[in-house]
């Protein structure tokens, strides 16, 4: 997952709205948002990794991913797929504890990433990052998450959480969504970020939707959470865009 734009206000009767787009290589294989059979979970999977991007659970829990893109930032070795952080965040018997000691030493085993776990009126982020790791509680209010830590204002962060902020006010938040997240437009070299992966790579990125024919936005997902359930929409992409099958929505108890 690489973009994610959400709404966050626990004590209102629509707790989270978000959307997200998840980027990834065409060739890897993946299984579209469903009923996980050996867990109970809801989301998409990695069928190479096993885990997933994004994910609710019943109870109210909801987890998502971003991978932290810095070229320099050391990867250890045989480091194990951050995917697995988000199905083991669902189902942590003590979340908060367990995002505290992932935290103060088990993130050192991992690729960069930013994992995000909703649990009740509860919002943490924790970013991994080359300088530091940090867990933090989310403030109430708009906020986006992409390749850097919570909020980094990256030209595409910043037009989809404007986006966002946008359709909650005109009301019909998800259709508008859909259309904001399917962003091509590039951004300008000059306000583009510096993650040392070089200017025509940064370029290529730096759109809300990315197009490819080998690697690009696979997914689509937008989350509401109201009136005591999570629900769960994704559109899939193949290739440069084209759709990879029906959007499909899925609910769980929250």
């Amino acid at each position: 997952m690489c973009l994610i734009v959400f709404d966050w206000q626990p004590d209102s009767e629509q707790p989270l709205r978000l959307a997200a787009n998840r980027d990834e290589f065409h060739a890897r294989p993946s299984a579209a948002l469903h009923r996980w059979q050996d867990a109970p979970l809801l989301g998409g999977r990695d069928l190479e990794g096993g885990g997933t991007w994004l994910a609710a659970a019943p109870g109210g829990r909801f987890a998502a991913l971003t991978n932290v893109r810095d070229a320099h930032m050391a990867t250890p070795a045989d480091a194990p797929s951050r995917g697995a952080l988000v199905t083991a965040a669902l189902q942590a018997g003590e979340p908060q504890r367990w995002l505290q000691d992932l935290a103060s030493a088990g993130a050192q085993r991992y690729a960069g990433f930013n994992l995000l776990l909703r649990e009740g009126d509860r919002l943490w982020v924790l970013h991994h990052g080359r300088d530091a790791t940090t867990l933090d509680e989310v403030a109430p209010g708009l906020h986006g998450l992409s390749n850097a830590a919570l909020n980094t204002p990256w030209p595409k962060l910043v037009r989809a959480r404007e986006a966002l902020r946008q359709a909650l006010a005109d009301g019909d938040w998800q259709n508008s969504m859909w259309q904001a997240m399917h962003d091509t437009r590039p951004t300008a070299d000059a306000k583009l970020p510096d993650t040392g992966v070089g200017l025509a790579t940064e370029q290529r990125l730096s759109p809300i939707f990315i197009l490819g024919e080998t690697y690009g936005t696979r997914a689509t997902t937008l989350v509401s959470a109201a009136a005591g359930v999570i629900t769960l929409t994704e559109q899939r992409y193949a290739g440069m865009g084209v759709p990879a099958g029906e959007c499909v929505s899925e609910s769980v108890s929250a």
